[in-house]
């Protein structure tokens, strides 16, 4: 099994993208500990995680809270390195959409969640990991990112800009300690079939249109990018550090 023996923390892993990464580090031999803001979908993650993966049984274990609470935060990575002695992967999944309206339609209140979730969240789990793997010797960190942080969308303005100052952080932290091995990374995926994009993908005349601009014209899995962070997360990627890797059916290629 590709991630044998270690440990990870993955934030918004309730459902779509993160409950995914947490299945297929599980089925990889990782103990996984997830955080989210609901209790109720988070202990329903864990349980369908340990009924999928029997062996997982003991590995998997929830944390509610919200990133945007620091205390929160540093009680998750507290509670890992109490119960498993280390944190060796840190995946930052959790965040929030923001679309449908023009620069000037947006206000404070919804500018800064988004940032505050999608940025700001990301920087306070990496701060809190860091010293950890510092002490450990090595560790990878996986940001989960957006194509929306590579090239402009219509209409959504906090969220590229929360996904463009990502992929820089991203940058910044692979930089400030590839000497220590620990590696970080960004997955940026397009369009994928997750509650986020429930609302675009339900209605036929805008997932046609959105769809229209995929090489691959078909909406992504949540698996597919759970396979790329189980890559960036194993020992098979320990010369990949401040990437930002696409997986969007080709919609940046043109």
């Amino acid at each position: 099994m590709r991630l044998s023996g270690k440990v990870a923390i993955i934030t918004g892993a309730n459902a779509g993208i993160g409950e995914a990464i947490a299945l297929d580090f599980a089925r990889e031999g990782a103990t996984v500990v997830i955080t989210g803001r609901r209790k109720d979908l988070l202990d329903q993650a864990a349980q369908a995680i340990e009924r999928t993966i029997p062996a997982a049984k003991g590995r998997v274990v929830a944390v509610s809270g919200t990133v945007t609470d620091d205390a929160h935060v540093r009680s998750t990575v507290d509670q890992a390195v109490r119960a498993f002695g280390k944190i060796d992967i840190l995946v930052n999944n959790a965040a929030i959409g923001a679309f449908g309206k023009l620069l000037h339609e947006i206000d404070d209140a919804t500018w800064e969640e988004v940032l505050a979730i999608n940025l700001t969240g990301v920087f306070q789990f990496t701060r809190a990991v860091v010293p950890e793997m510092l002490k450990l010797g090595g560790g990878s960190i996986i940001n989960i990112s957006s194509v929306g942080g590579l090239v402009g969308f219509p209409m959504s303005a906090a969220y590229g800009t929360s996904k463009g100052g990502l992929n820089a952080f991203t940058r910044c932290v692979a930089l400030d300690y590839g000497k220590n091995k620990i590696r970080c990374n960004a997955i940026c995926p397009g369009l994928v079939d997750t509650p986020m994009a429930a609302g675009l993908l339900s209605d036929p005349q805008s997932r046609e249109q959105a769809l229209s601009a995929y090489a691959i014209r078909r909406v992504g899995t949540p698996k597919e990018i759970a396979s790329m962070a189980v890559y960036l997360a194993s020992d098979e990627s320990q010369w990949v550090t401040g990437s930002t890797m696409t997986i969007d059916g080709g919609l940046t290629a043109q």
